[in-house]
């Protein structure tokens, strides 16, 4: 692999850990104590938070958050402008610091749409699909769709490691195979 590569208008404070061949793109912040690990890309305008983790082979796309207390494991796909949050109760006057962030995991190969909104303290299991514009409140299983506001789902997905390889949809619900045609998607 290749040294990491951080664009030039971009920001990665000491104490900063960036894996080989990972790209880090126009108007990005890492704070300290982020680690990053190999082979990831981060689109424009990427914030990683003090200390959140983000293992290998990770992208992310433009404009998303990822804020200390997120740990993204290897091979997570972020769409453009999803947000993670990391404080239940958020007051500016009377700031918690560290005491009010929950802890959000995002499990490996898990992707997650553009626009999505991940509230902290919840689990997204491994490979699981986070529709776009969805707002995820409660755990994901692993190999689960969810979709809407709040997200919901319950449709396993059969999902291949394999690279190119279509998502099977076998037993879903009428409705869901429909949103999901009216989408453009191929079950």
């Amino acid at each position: 692999m290749t040294a990491p590569y951080v664009h030039e208008s971009s920001y990665a404070d000491e104490g900063v850990a960036i894996g080989e061949g990972t790209r880090i793109w126009h108007f990005c912040h890492i704070q300290s104590g982020a680690s990053i690990g190999r082979g990831c890309s981060l689109g424009q305008n990427v914030y990683v938070g003090a200390n959140a983790k983000i293992g290998d082979g990770v992208k992310i796309q433009n404009n998303v958050s990822v804020y200390e207390g997120v740990e993204l494991e290897n091979h997570v796909f972020c769409g453009p402008s999803c947000v993670f949050t990391n404080d239940l109760t958020p007051r500016a006057k009377y700031p918690k610091g560290s005491d009010g962030r929950k802890r959000t995991i995002v499990r490996e190969g898990a992707s997650i749409g553009a626009n999505a909104t991940i509230v902290c303290g919840v689990e997204i299991g491994a490979w699981a699909m986070i529709a776009a514009g969805a707002v995820v409140v409660k755990d994901v299983l692993a190999h689960e769709l969810v979709m809407g506001v709040p997200a919901t789902g319950g449709v396993g997905l059969s999902v291949r490691r394999e690279a190119g390889r279509r998502l099977a949809l076998p037993g879903m619900r009428k409705s869901v195979s429909a949103t999901l045609q009216r989408a453009g998607a191929r079950p």
